[in-house]
């Protein structure tokens, strides 16, 4: 059963993991011009990402503004402000909300499984998601396998670098800053969907 109406999933997350270091550069590129289209010429034109070649300049540019467009300007003043696992929780956040694929993940399967106090993660947790979505997103059904290999190594690989999942696969439950919390609970609904924790994604106002 399909749903002609749903969106199909964004998938261009393999140009790299989290990518914090180069979120939180371009971040305070962004807050010296207030322009994204801007911001993205310069980063391109210094190859500011220190990217290897010309196309992954571009690819990695593109990738980093994308994910940074989804936070508010004041979440990325908090961004360059903020400790490297504060980093961490907004860069995984971004993530999420570009990649619905990724913030569906955590919040079902992730989450869910650190809820239920079932400690661990593993790659096979992924191919049942892919198939249970595929009934609703028929892109997935036609990738190629070395394709959705791909996917599953880098979400794993940020599930790693963001601190939610030790090399063994056991998940590890998030602690966050009274900022980042006051932060992600702003939004409805809660950003806080997106992390193994126990606290409640409920707004407290």
């Amino acid at each position: 059963m399909t749903d002609l109406n749903r969106p199909r999933y964004a998938l261009s997350f393999t140009s790299g993991g989290l990518l914090t270091r180069e979120c939180e550069l371009s971040a305070s590129v962004y807050l010296e011009r207030r322009d994204w289209k801007a911001t993205r010429a310069q980063i391109q034109s210094e190859n500011l990402l220190q990217a290897r070649t010309f196309t992954s300049n571009q690819r990695i540019t593109r990738e980093v503004i994308q994910r940074l467009s989804t936070l508010s300007d004041a979440e990325i003043e908090l961004l360059v402000a903020c400790s490297p696992t504060e980093q961490g929780h907004l860069v995984w956040t971004a993530t999420c909300r570009q990649y619905n694929i990724i913030g569906e993940f955590a919040e079902e399967i992730l989450r869910e499984r650190f809820l239920l106090m079932t400690p661990t993660l593993s790659v096979d947790e992924f191919e049942k998601f892919v198939t249970g979505k595929s009934l609703w997103h028929p892109e997935l059904g036609e990738l190629k396998p070395s394709t959705m290999r791909e996917l599953r190594r880098v979400l794993f690989q940020m599930l790693r670098e963001a601190g939610f999942l030790t090399d063994a696969g056991d998940i590890i439950p998030t602690v966050f800053s009274t900022r980042i919390l006051e932060t992600l609970q702003r939004r409805v609904p809660s950003d806080i969907r997106f992390f193994p924790t126990t606290t409640s994604p409920e707004v407290h106002r």
